[in-house]
């Protein structure tokens, strides 16, 4: 998997693009390198080995249902969206989580994002819309200090 992360690395920058937030993205290729044992990803390739498609995830523990698969991005280049390539990669992860006996398999959508909302409803996922992703980063990380 190591020799795919430029590609990989390419396919989460224009993600970040699609998403209309670039500049977010800090990681590197060198730190995917350096922390490859905390991430796992299939990849879509055609048929002259071009990778179009990516479903990276890891695993996590939910103290309400146990262990579990964090879907981090599931992302198809533009111009071949609409051929199944995002759903066979999905399946892909449902796949994992049967065989290592996951509790659920949870990702984050856009609000914006109606295709995808509807195409995950469609096969059944839950949308909670009463939850807020909280993030804390880089340097705040590091100086936070709570009385």
């Amino acid at each position: 998997m190591e020799q795919d992360f430029d590609s990989i690395f390419k396919l989460i920058q224009e993600l970040a693009h699609f998403q209309g937030t670039p500049e977010r993205v800090v990681n590197t290729v060198n730190q995917m390198k350096e922390e490859k044992d905390f991430f796992h990803c299939f990849v879509a390739e055609t048929d002259e080995k071009e990778i179009v498609g990516m479903a990276l995830y890891f695993f996590a523990y939910y103290t309400w249902v146990g262990k579990s698969i964090y879907l981090d991005d599931l992302y198809v280049k533009e111009s071949y969206r609409g051929h199944k390539i995002g759903s066979r990669l999905l399946q892909k992860i449902f796949e994992v989580a049967r065989e290592e006996n996951c509790k659920r398999v949870r990702w984050l959508v856009s609000e914006w994002n109606q295709a995808a909302i509807e195409f995950y409803e469609g096969i059944g996922a839950e949308i909670h819309k009463e939850e807020w992703v909280c993030d804390m980063e880089g340097a705040k990380i590091h100086s936070l200090i709570l009385h």
